[in-house]
């Protein structure tokens, strides 16, 4: 098993241990991987595990020095726009946010934050699944980013998908769902869709029991992986 396999199938047991409770010999591993995954627990599963995907693929696919990336969920403040000023009607509500602009601040973040040299370059949602009324709010926030930090990639990266379409599918191309695109068409930004999962999500099969349970493969990490190191290449030395 060559290196990035042998992590990848670290994080596989990982999710075996937290969502069918297998414990085996891998399971007992030390490794600090697996460890933070488990000490962390289900609410936290996909943020860690798409973590350690983008360390793979900036030292082990890329082979970059790990001390230049930094991953964080620091708050990214944003102001207020002139337009949003001039279409204020009520002319001392008008002069209240002009006197306070710099006070008038809302701070958001994604759940995964890459940054290389100081610099964000990859802000990634992370959900355990994910249907189109959620997928409006996060296609706002990815407006937010390139507004705030001129980024126009935007990932997600959930365990299933209810999207409709072909996203649960995993094929190697994915043609998405009609209200997807709906969505999408209105938002000038490239949101990237990672489904780890085969299958639709079903609110009545819940994958923690036994039953539902559904299996984290290696060709799906593998292919997450190489969609992150192909845009974090650009950054490489």
């Amino acid at each position: 098993m060559d290196p990035v396999e042998k992590k990848l199938k670290i994080l596989i047991n990982a999710y075996n241990k937290l969502v069918k409770g297998i414990d085996d010999a891998a399971s007992m591993s030390e490794d600090r991987a697996y460890g933070g995954i488990i000490r962390a627990g289900k609410g936290k599963l996909v943020e860690k595990v798409t973590s350690h995907l983008v360390q793979i693929a900036w030292t082990d696919i890329l082979d970059q020095d790990p001390s230049r990336m930094e991953i964080n969920k620091k708050k990214i403040p944003i102001g207020i726009k002139d337009d949003y000023i001039q279409r204020i009607s009520n002319p001392k509500v008008k002069a209240y946010v002009i006197s306070n602009r710099d006070k008038l601040v809302y701070k958001f973040g994604t759940d995964v934050q890459v940054y290389i040299d100081g610099r964000l370059v990859l802000p990634i949602e992370c959900k355990s699944y994910t249907e189109n009324a959620m997928l409006k709010r996060i296609l706002f926030d990815a407006k937010l980013m390139k507004e705030a930090r001129g980024i126009n990639t935007y990932y997600l990266v959930q365990l299933e998908s209810q999207l409709g379409g072909d996203y649960s599918e995993l094929n190697d191309i994915s043609y998405g769902s009609p209200a997807t695109h709906a969505l999408l068409s209105h938002v000038d930004v490239e949101l990237k869709i990672i489904t780890l999962l085969k299958g639709e999500r079903k609110v009545d099969r819940p994958i923690h029991k036994p039953e539902f349970f559904k299996e984290l493969k290696m060709n799906e990490l593998k292919k997450a992986v190489n969609l992150f190191a192909n845009d974090l290449k650009r950054y490489a030395r």
